[in-house]
């Protein structure tokens, strides 16, 4: 007969446990334990609190943030997660010296640290440069789109809200009409429908929500005077194309140093296009560095890289403000790069003139086509949208018996050519200008290095991080989500290459 080792579920078993030693030197539970204890200003939260004369002790901000952001930094994001982990994880309850914040108490902190995330992320930037982690030459910015805590059936202009609205009450309408007649009929091989109760209390709470929301809010009106689409649930948020298809969330923004991939700051951003995205995050940055003692022109003459989505006027001209030495292509610089002829999607450059093929004459100020005929500024340039606009235009006459007409001209009644572009102060198009800086040979070695330096941050923060979905709503909650999984990150570049 076989023989099994006894067991006994009665038995019972004293393990001495040292909480200190749970914290081992070297790992990033041990680095968020120093850094909290050691390196931040935990004084930012004790406005918060008026219990010093009467009421009961609350937990310590010290306590609640460590775990949370070790929380964030095992994929735990959910507060009921992390409740559960201080209860039965070893090092939780280490870091946490055996106390169990419950999950109301841990959302309602991470919800209410909108006036001390900033104070205590610069704590954490200022040990990176205590700890020389910061290059600050090489900065590379892009962003994450991540779904928000926000249903996109709750999302439209304010007319499909109210048609909503309408087609739920006609449908409460139906339910409580077959609702009465059912209470009517004595038959009883006809019961009533179990869920029907459950289903019109849904739906009338929906037709509430949506009516208090239309009296509370107004439509959303976007740059170019349209309307954009509202939610009900966080119309703070945006509906956003992504490679996982179309998501209701935020644009995760993050400005990332290229010596160790350091996040110098975070913001996220209820807005799917990139064409304005650069100036709100350069400008949180530099607030940042002054809070650590860097000087308002920190950067002047600095490397910034981003991606084709944000070559627009708005960025590449604050960049210029900046005196940033900026990289940004547009979409169709690899179309212009025979290396990538290969690539699936590739398309060989239009066979149609394109602006680099005109000439400028800056003596002149005129654009010289290519069969040598002149373009000249049109009376009618002037400022647009705040911005310098200049319009170049030919003769007709130039252009009637043309016999380039059809590779320059986009239609066949077209009468002449317009060249238009937006311009700098002296007069020079911003956007060409950018072109032809990314077309240099100094510009395609500099601008490939943008994927190593901020695509393994994303990588680090979504894939190991678990950092798929915000579960907060509003942008100033979603900021501060977004912050702490940037001062996770940074933390754990401190435990890899700093005094940890």
């Amino acid at each position: 007969m076989a023989k099994f080792k006894r067991y006994d579920y009665s038995q019972k078993v004293l393990i001495p446990v040292s909480l200190q030693e749970q914290l081992v030197p070297g790992s990033l539970e041990f680095a968020i334990h120093t850094l909290i204890e050691t390196r931040m200003d935990m004084s930012v939260f004790e406005g918060n609190y008026k219990n010093d004369a009467v009421g009961r002790s609350a937990y310590d901000p010290k306590i609640l943030l460590k775990v949370v952001l070790l929380g964030y930094a095992r994929g735990l994001i959910s507060s009921r997660d992390i409740e559960r982990a201080c209860c039965e994880n070893v090092t939780f309850m280490a870091l946490s010296g055996n106390q169990r914040p419950d999950h109301s108490t841990i959302a309602a902190f991470v919800s209410s640290m909108k006036d001390q995330i900033l104070c205590l992320y610069c704590d954490i930037l200022l040990v990176c440069e205590q700890e020389n982690l910061l290059g600050g030459t090489f900065f590379a910015l892009d962003g994450l789109k991540l779904p928000a805590n926000a249903s996109k059936e709750s999302s439209g202009t304010v007319a499909d809200l109210k048609k909503k609205r309408r087609k739920i009450r006609q449908k409460l309408k139906r339910l409580l009409k077959d609702q009465i007649d059912a209470d009517k009929d004595d038959d009883d091989n006809f019961p009533n429908p179990p869920k029907r109760e459950q289903q019109i209390d849904k739906l009338q709470k929906q037709a509430d929500r949506i009516e208090r929301w239309l009296k509370e809010n107004d439509a959303k009106i976007g740059v170019n005077k349209k309307e954009l689409h509202s939610n009900v649930t966080d119309n703070d948020s945006a509906k956003m194309h992504t490679a996982h298809g179309t998501v209701q969330g935020y644009n995760a923004q993050a400005l990332v140093d290229s010596k160790h991939q350091v996040i110098v700051h975070g913001e996220a951003i209820g807005k799917g296009l990139d064409n304005d995205n650069l100036a709100p995050v350069v400008d949180g940055a530099k607030k940042n560095l002054e809070r650590i003692g860097k000087g308002k022109d920190y950067f002047e003459g600095k490397i910034l890289t981003a991606d084709s989505s944000y070559h627009s006027v708005t960025n590449i001209e604050k960049c210029n403000k900046e005196k940033l030495d900026a990289y940004i292509p547009d979409n169709k610089f690899r179309n212009r790069d025979k290396r990538f002829s290969s690539r699936v999607g590739y398309r060989p450059r239009s066979k149609k003139f394109t602006f680099a093929d005109f000439k400028y004459d800056g003596g002149k100020d005129e654009y010289m086509c290519p069969n040598g005929k002149r373009l000249k500024p049109l009376v009618k340039s002037g400022r647009h949208k705040g911005k310098l606009l200049k319009v170049f235009t030919s003769r007709q006459k130039d252009c009637k018996y043309c016999q380039l007409r059809a590779k320059c001209l986009r239609y066949k009644d077209a009468k002449r050519r317009h060249l238009t572009y937006y311009a700098d102060p002296s007069g020079k198009n911003i956007s060409q200008a950018m072109v032809q800086k990314i077309e240099t040979q100094k510009g395609r070695k500099i601008y490939p290095q943008r994927i190593g330096i901020v695509e393994p941050v994303f990588a680090n923060i979504r894939l190991h991080k678990g950092m798929n979905k915000f579960t907060l709503r509003g942008k100033i909650k979603v900021d501060i989500q977004w912050l702490l999984y940037c001062m996770v990150h940074n933390m754990e570049k401190i435990a890899n290459y700093g005094f940890t």
